[in-house]
């Protein structure tokens, strides 16, 4: 880096530095009371499991997803019909798997908040509308899933509350998942949809359970959260893997890069929350509802709480040897779920914002003193960021701000004892998702 004047190293502390004051106004505005309210409604429709009663008006999932859909509904109505709010089904039968015990219309509540710019690309926010008790099959006794997961579609419809009264380059989609807890069917159905529909999906971040802050070791913290992400694709193709044997991408998928970019951002605008990532696609041996979109070939994330306990989880209302087991109102925090609910709308507007992730990104430098990353233009981009990090770095710790130009130099950084990676960054200083170099040239 013999060769970078001291002025361009102050442009880039510059662009480092950039914040976007409407960012603070979104986290000042997220509403915990709101959210309690909704969680509250949410319980109180008994049970949601994905098998319960359609009919009622005030039981069941029906019910349920009735309602969300309402709510999705007057938040469009608030800002001039910004939303294009529907259900979509997937129908699921009998026997699929030991968990569907009849015939059941998997039914998921989507509000898509479209961009001015690019309307088919899209970055998510999801949160499952069902619950369940000890029995996976018991659709009948009460279930209120309070945490599990009233809490991330509370958080979901708060999102939507208050990025509806932005408009963003991008679109930003907001949805209640269903059939979660009998095997990711609504994730599935939906993810499917978008590839039926080409839907340009940038990513998703599924919160799954956002309210608990004692964990069932004694550990009380309601500041830090977890971000689970698989490191590459399952979609890869072998000639990829092969590739990354050679020329590194282990922990670079694209899920990854979107945990990442997770982190940075909570970091800069909530530096006192402490974003935890995970190394994994989920908890051991547990799914969520990202999965099926990785399993689709898009990025996504879960977003959850660090501490669970696992008495408030998947059980059956009781008491038992003096503890209070099910996953009921009173276990939520509400201040907790308020700041995880921000980080989600935060992450949400940052990426809508910004322009595309550059593509096409390539690498060489092979046996030379320096690295060369060139990458095809991007519409709307300003500049971009040529970021590199040592290679058992979790972080993209280091960039260069380069403007006018689609290919760059690192003079003095060894390509082989770094990665690298290039953003985009619009006028507004928003950057995109970093891309990882996917080929090579000299």
């Amino acid at each position: 880096m013999k060769k970078i004047t001291w002025v361009f190293l102050l442009i880039s502390t510059m662009i480092a530095g950039q914040t976007d004051s409407r960012i603070y106004d979104i986290i000042n505005n997220v509403s915990e009371e709101r959210i309690k309210n909704d969680v509250a409604t949410l319980v109180n429709f008994g049970t949601r499991h994905t098998l319960s009663d359609t009919i009622s008006e005030t039981k069941g999932i029906g019910a349920a997803r009735r309602w969300i859909k309402s709510e999705f509904d007057k938040i469009s109505s608030d800002c001039n019909n910004c939303l294009e709010v529907f259900f979509q089904n997937n129908f699921v039968k009998k026997g699929t798997n030991g968990r569907i015990v009849k015939d059941v219309n998997v039914v998921n509540v989507v509000a898509i908040q479209r961009g001015t710019k690019f309307p088919n690309r899209f970055i998510i926010m999801s949160g499952d509308i069902d619950s369940r008790i000890s029995d996976p099959t018991n659709y009948t006794d009460v279930s209120p899933g309070a945490n599990d997961n009233a809490s991330g579609m509370a958080g979901t419809i708060e999102a939507a509350r208050i990025l509806s009264k932005y408009t963003f380059e991008s679109s930003i989609i907001y949805v209640g998942l269903s059939g979660e807890e009998q095997g990711l069917f609504g994730g599935r159905g939906l993810a499917k949809y978008a590839k039926e529909k080409k839907w340009d999906i940038v990513g998703i971040l599924n919160n799954d359970m956002i309210g608990n802050i004692k964990g069932v070791d004694g550990v009380i913290d309601n500041r830090t959260f977890r971000i689970f992400s698989e490191p590459t694709p399952p979609t890869e193709t072998e000639r990829q893997r092969r590739m990354r044997r050679f020329y590194g991408g282990e922990v670079d998928g694209i899920s990854r890069q979107l945990a990442r970019y997770v982190y940075k951002t909570t970091k800069t605008y909530m530096p006192e929350m402490n974003p935890k990532m995970i190394y994994r696609l989920d908890r051991f041996g547990r799914g969520g509802h990202h999965r099926p979109f990785n399993d689709e070939g898009f990025a996504g994330i879960r977003i959850m709480e660090m501490h669970e306990n696992y008495t408030q989880q998947h059980q059956d209302i009781r008491m038992e040897k003096g503890i209070k087991y099910g996953d009921t109102f009173e276990h939520v925090n509400f201040p907790y779920a308020k700041k995880l609910t921000a980080v989600n709308a935060i992450n949400l507007a940052s990426v809508a914002w910004a322009p595309s992730s550059p593509k096409n990104v390539r690498i060489g430098g092979i046996v030379r003193p320096a690295a060369k990353l060139k990458w095809d233009a991007v519409e709307g981009a300003k500049g971009y960021k040529v970021y590199f990090r040592d290679t058992t770095s979790p972080t993209w710790d280091h960039f260069i701000y380069v403007e006018g130009k689609t290919e760059h130099e690192l003079e003095g950084i060894v390509i082989d004892n770094f990665f690298f990676g290039v953003a985009s960054v619009g006028a507004n200083g928003h950057e995109s998702i970093v891309s990882f170099p996917t080929g090579t040239y000299r």
